[in-house]
């Protein structure tokens, strides 16, 4: 049996991790967070793709493209969490299971970020737990894809 793959897609100004606002996102960068994602997906004989994009027709054409070559999509919009509607509809469209991560709490913080456009179409949102966040996404994908 092959591997199979976990598309993680990193919504805009995730790149700026560990610059950004450290005390609401944390010291880590993008990278140590897809080292947590990586060695969580390796202990459960997954495999991950990833791509971090501040350009919401990239995260929707990576979307469409895991349609064909990944068993399930870790994604963090960011801000596109709120409105992208072209997103929601992607993932609408993909089979397989869907895991919302954020690592601060949306709900914790201003009112518009309380609302997800996203949550709809996910299997579930992991939010606040900063890079285990990432580990608890993988173990979710590991669960759901067994249970499929």
């Amino acid at each position: 049996m092959s591997t199979q793959t976990v598309m993680v897609l990193s919504g805009p100004n995730l790149n700026l991790l560990g610059e950004r606002e450290p005390e609401v996102y944390g010291a880590e960068t993008l990278d140590d967070h897809l080292t947590v994602a990586t060695e969580a997906a390796t202990a459960h004989g997954l495999a991950i793709d990833h791509l971090q994009s501040n350009h919401e027709g990239e995260l929707v054409d990576a979307i469409h493209a895991a349609r064909a070559n990944c068993a399930a999509i870790v994604i963090n919009p960011g801000a596109f969490t709120h409105y992208a509607w072209a997103i929601h509809d992607a993932l609408a469209a993909f089979d397989g299971p869907v895991i919302e991560v954020h690592l601060s709490n949306p709900a914790a913080r201003e009112p518009w970020r309380h609302t997800s456009v996203v949550a709809p179409v996910a299997a579930g949102t992991i939010a606040g737990f900063g890079s285990d966040g990432y580990r608890l996404a993988m173990d979710a994908v590991a669960a759901l894809l067994a249970s499929a």
